[in-house]
């Protein structure tokens, strides 16, 4: 009656779990999340699975086909059952984030592909249970538990690994309060793997037998409870700080964006002054060429800009005006028009006017074009 509520209980509530994990596996692969991530929501989620379905076919063969739970062939389904558990949790355990130093068998999980770690994990086992059937099968003085031999190192081994990977997680998470369940949790898969390994026949000479089988049977319940209870809180606590981390890079991302965005205003900024200043520069050499375009010089005038054109600083005002067969008092007469005509002030006036000459091609009126 005991065997059959446990078997109940780990069949409906296990697989109940598995269903819904592998539903949140499969919207997680819809949402495009990593995928390295999402494969340990999937190994876990079969480990569960094959923890119902071992409940339920043990349920099966006790209740409609009167199997006893000592046979050969319940134990030998436990031992496959909880064997194909253990691969399922090693696999997972890569997937379990922290920023801590992976520990030995993760990092022996990580060395080979997942097909690769199947095919190691069950050839080498198969062997060692090959071997232990041949011995045990036909030799009726062996105990039904010495099977149990090759399964509990496995699982002792990743019980070990499943509690460092979870404290680094948790702690990696701040949540250092969750070192006492992972303990707990580590404590019951001890216990669990001693009551399968010590012979009932044996037991009852120290411990009643009730008594450990009710025992069995809590802490079988009790640690795979807590199982999906810390699972359940690692996936959530994963999907917060994924989130997080999410918005965290997006945020990271808007700012460098916008940074660059920064530079490119202040470059274009710098470039518009730029423009501006020599929009600014031509607007007043096109008002300064307009200005003078309305000028009206006299025939005389155009002369003696082009010949200041034509002359340069080679020659003085009386040098020109000389040249020019004009008196020197005519000759500064005409420059005196021109520098108020073009706004010319100052001691530099002459270097101005010879400026202004060659600029705007006055030397095309020199008297002395010809004769040069």
């Amino acid at each position: 009656m005991l065997a059959t509520i446990e078997y109940t209980v780990t069949a409906i509530v296990c697989l109940i779990t598995a269903i819904v994990i592998q539903r949140i596996f499969a919207k997680e692969i819809a949402r495009g999340t990593i995928a390295k991530n999402t494969q340990g929501i999937k190994w876990f989620g079969l480990a569960i699975f094959v923890w119902g379905l071992g409940a339920l076919l043990n349920l099966f063969l006790r209740l409609f086909l009167d199997f006893t739970p000592t046979s050969r062939l319940i134990i030998y389904i436990g031992v496959v059952i909880s064997l194909a558990n253990s691969l399922f949790i090693l696999l997972s355990l890569p997937s379990i984030e922290h920023q801590k130093r992976r520990g030995t068998v993760v990092q022996l999980v990580e060395r080979f592909s997942t097909r690769e770690f199947i095919s190691l994990y069950s050839g080498v086992l198969g062997m060692i249970a090959f071997v232990f059937i041949t011995t045990s099968y036909s030799n009726q003085e062996i105990s039904n538990n010495f099977i149990w031999l090759i399964d509990i190192p496995i699982s002792v081994l990743v019980a070990i690994s499943l509690l460092l990977e979870l404290n680094k997680a948790f702690a990696s998470r701040k949540m250092k309060f969750m070192y006492l369940p992972t303990f707990a949790l580590f404590v019951l898969i001890i216990v669990a793997v001693t009551h399968r390994i010590i012979p009932q026949d044996k037991l009852i000479q120290v411990i009643d037998q009730e008594f450990w089988s009710v025992a069995g049977s809590i802490t079988s319940i009790s640690f795979k409870v807590l199982f999906i209870l810390l699972f359940s809180i690692l996936l959530y606590s994963w999907k917060f700080l994924s989130e997080k981390e999410q918005q965290q890079s997006i945020a990271t991302q808007l700012d460098s964006e916008n940074t660059l965005l920064k530079q490119k205003i202040e470059k274009l900024e710098v470039a518009n002054e730029s423009h501006l200043d020599t929009i600014k520069t031509m607007k007043s050499e096109l008002t300064s060429l307009k200005e003078t375009s309305r000028i009206e010089f006299s025939e005389r005038q155009k002369e003696v800009l082009g010949n200041l054109a034509y002359f340069g600083k080679a020659k003085s005002y009386p040098e020109i005006a000389e040249a020019m067969h004009i008196s020197l008092d005519g000759f500064q007469t005409h420059i005196h028009q021109i520098k108020q005509m073009l706004n010319i002030r100052g001691a530099s006036g002459k270097e101005q006017l010879i400026e202004f000459a060659t600029k705007n091609n006055f030397i095309a009126y020199t008297t002395f074009k010809q004769s040069k």
